[in-house]
């Protein structure tokens, strides 16, 4: 039995080789016609079967394989870090910033009053100012 096992592994890797070792049908082209014939013959199956090929290799094994990425990254990104990112956002981003938002807000209004003033001062001649001025008094 042991033999017999033996015999088979070795007759597994010696039969590949002695395929190898037979005489090839194929030979060298012996004039330069015949070179070109065969390239010629070549480039118009790799123009026929090239965007076939590269379309199955595309669609069977490329995409698959971006699709199943992307599905991952995705899952991972919803379950793992996307809860991590709000809780850290919610507690310790947000509190400073509100506080922040609170604190300013009076000083940020204030900014925008005396500008609203100062455009107005620039905007408004002193001109039309009194004639205005002079429109409401005619009118009071």
């Amino acid at each position: 039995m042991k033999y017999g096992l033996l015999i088979l592994i070795m007759g597994g890797f010696l039969l590949p080789v002695l395929a190898f070792a037979q005489e090839q049908s194929v030979s060298p082209p012996k004039t330069l016609e015949e070179a070109k014939e065969i390239g010629e013959k070549a480039l118009e199956v790799t123009k026929e079967e090239v965007p076939g090929i590269l379309e199955k290799i595309w669609k069977e094994e490329v995409m698959p394989i971006w699709q199943k990425i992307w599905t991952w990254t995705k899952n991972y990104w919803k379950d793992t870090l996307w809860p991590w990112i709000k809780g850290f956002w919610e507690k310790r981003i947000k509190p400073p910033v509100e506080e922040e938002v609170e604190k300013s807000k009076e000083i940020v209004e204030e900014r925008i009053e005396k500008e609203k003033e100062e455009l107005q001062e620039k905007l408004i001649p002193k001109t039309l100012k009194s004639l205005w001025e002079k429109f409401k008094e005619l009118i009071k």
